[in-house]
């Protein structure tokens, strides 16, 4: 998957076709030459977004595969999991090692486009259903299906489906997982934090959906044109998420340790991950409309663009600190959130002003 790093220099090759599409959008008096002229969008935007879908599809399809494999062995032992694990502990561990490979892979392939999936009105569903929504308990943000299970059954509004998948396949969610069977997958007589013997129709179903969605996301994005308006209204919606996640973070074993947490989700990796994973997207969208931007204000285009690059800097760091070992603290945690959120939101206000002044819509959700 080829895509650009935040270091590389910014590009100031879309500022002809950002323009093109704003004039466009304003309803150019030259009819004709719209009509010669279809509106391709911002493209490099769009490029980007389309090769993450890919990636998305391709990960999920290997994920789905996987499940198939540890559901075909449940039931080819009755779903008698003691049976299943003493008998093909091996190919157990197999089938649940690829998975969580497939799923650390997944993770990241959506993270860094989430800030355009989810900032757009038209594609945020697919956020909610895959990443961000919560069990039918919280009505107003909870995902869109139903899940129905091999076995007939189904789980009304379940929640997200990375939350349930990752949940079920590194056994911190109780009601993913099979009762009363030592979920010792990896064979070697104990049983390890991150360990998890998972429902074979719970995560069946939960591959199939999610590479369902995935394929759908996928179709969306190959169609859709991604206009100045979506990329200023992705910006100041998502950048400032920072203290949300950053709680997440606090309650995530990464932070409040292993077996003591709270949050059930994050267990493949952390939440400072998914941050900076995010906000690769965000800068990569920003670098895009800054020169439309630089056109009314260079100053402030420039101001911006440092900005959001420093606090895509901090998160790395604080990513790549924990991963070499470093520990922090619940403290920590909020005191790092609420400087990323105040930072975040000063960054969302310049890019609204900026959009006002360029007299863009900022879309309503």
């Amino acid at each position: 998957m080829t895509r650009k790093f935040p270091g590389a220099a910014r590009s100031v090759l879309a500022l002809p076709l950002v323009a093109a599409a704003l004039l466009s959008g304003c309803g150019s008096n030259d009819s004709a030459a719209e009509e010669d002229q279809p509106d391709v969008g911002l493209t490099s935007v769009k490029s980007y977004l389309t090769e993450h879908t890919a990636e998305l599809v391709e990960q999920t399809d290997a994920l789905q595969t996987a499940a198939d494999s540890y559901y075909d062995l449940a039931k080819s032992h009755d779903f008698n999991y003691a049976s299943m694990l003493r008998k093909e502990c091996k190919a157990v561990d197999a089938a649940l090692t690829d998975a969580k490979n497939a799923f650390v892979k997944a993770n990241p392939a959506y993270e860094e486009m989430e800030g355009i999936v989810a900032g757009i009105p038209r594609t945020a569903q697919y956020d909610t259903d895959i990443d961000a929504g919560s069990d039918a308990s919280d009505p107003a943000s909870a995902v869109s299906f139903n899940l129905k299970l091999p076995n007939g059954e189904v789980m009304m509004q379940p929640g997200n489906l990375f939350f349930l998948i990752e949940t079920s396949l590194y056994g911190t969610n109780e009601d993913l997982v099979v009762k009363g069977v030592k979920p010792d997958v990896n064979c070697d007589g104990k049983v390890s934090f991150g360990e998890g013997l998972p429902d074979a129709n719970v995560l069946k179903a939960s591959a199939d959906e999610i590479n369902r969605q995935a394929r759908d996301l996928d179709q969306d994005a190959q169609e859709i044109v991604i206009t100045p308006s979506d990329a200023f209204t992705a910006i100041t919606v998502m950048t400032p998420t920072m203290s949300e996640y950053f709680e997440q973070w606090k309650l995530s074993s990464f932070v409040a340790g292993e077996g003591k947490a709270d949050e059930e989700g994050f267990v493949a990796t952390s939440r400072l991950s998914d941050i900076a994973d995010i906000l690769t997207g965000i800068d990569f969208t920003y670098e895009e409309i800054e020169p439309l931007i630089a056109e009314k204000n260079a100053d402030q285009a420039e101001q911006t663009a440092v900005e959001l690059s420093n606090l895509l800097g901090t998160a790395e760091d604080l990513r790549d600190r924990e991963a070499a070992g470093e520990k922090f603290t619940a403290r920590q945690a909020d005191q790092l959130g609420a400087e990323m959120q105040a930072r975040a939101e000063r960054i969302a206000g310049q890019v609204a002003q900026a959009a006002k002044d360029l007299d863009i819509e900022i879309q309503e959700g």
